[in-house]
């Protein structure tokens, strides 16, 4: 299969994956895909995505910017690691969930002595993962957010942490996926502890003096002598 295309522009486009899956088969049934940018429309500004085939016409109507410095968020200092079967963890997070009340299910894992504990919160039920594990956290995560995570990863993963209230750096192949934890009483008290125990850094004070006004002295003139007063004898005047 021989595939062609000829380029009259250079761009990039941010679509959601979701908005994609409608045009797969399209796609699949078509000889001939153009692809396009088209300035304005609904849009006052940006670009909107053209895809052209012969049976149907998308448009996605965008925006121009910038994407986030989402490289910042990515954790480079850890304190505990493991290294598990994400085919095992899913079947665990599966398990968990039918356990749950609600469509938001919470997990806590608890990591060390070369494994992996999962359970609901409410202690309705747990699950165990065989693991090779360097330190020991425990950490409550999203059991939606940790599904997404392992099937995106997919096989062997390596799990990385520094706290329970620090992001959590999932890896695979060059692959790197983040997933912020959930908050309990337990991990923000240790990470109040945590903040506390950092040596506060003291900047030198510098005292500023304002210069005082300028008050001019003036001295009392000294007093005349009083002497005699003389009049003026007026004349008269012969006209």
């Amino acid at each position: 299969m021989v595939i062609s295309c000829v380029l009259l522009l250079k761009g990039q486009a941010l679509i959601n994956r979701d908005d994609l899956k409608g045009i797969i088969n399209a796609l699949k049934r078509a000889k001939r895909a153009r692809v396009s940018f088209e300035p304005g429309g609904e849009s006052l500004d940006g670009m909107s995505l053209i895809i052209d085939t012969e049976l149907i016409r998308y448009k996605y109507i965008g925006w121009d910017g910038n994407y986030p410095d989402y490289e910042k968020l990515i954790p480079t200092d850890f304190n505990c690691y493991a290294s598990f079967d994400t085919v095992e963890a899913i079947k665990a997070t599966n398990s968990l969930k039918a356990l749950s009340d609600g469509k938001s299910y919470p997990i806590d894992l608890a990591i060390g002595d070369g494994k992996i504990v999962m359970a609901n919160p409410d202690d309705k039920g747990q699950a165990e993962l065989v693991a090779d594990t360097d330190g020991e956290v425990k950490i409550r995560v999203d059991g939606g957010y940790l599904a997404q995570a392992l099937k995106a990863c997919g096989g062997m993963v390596d799990f990385k942490l520094t706290s329970p209230s620090s992001p959590m750096l999932f890896s695979a192949n060059g692959y790197q996926l983040v997933v912020m934890p959930m908050l309990t009483a337990e991990s923000q008290s240790k990470g109040k502890q945590e903040a506390e125990a950092e040596p506060e850094t003291t900047e030198p004070v510098t005292e500023t003096v304002e210069p005082e006004p300028e008050v001019e002295v003036i001295e009392p003139e000294a007093e005349k002598p009083k002497g005699k007063r003389s009049r003026a004898k007026k004349e008269p005047v012969t006209v």
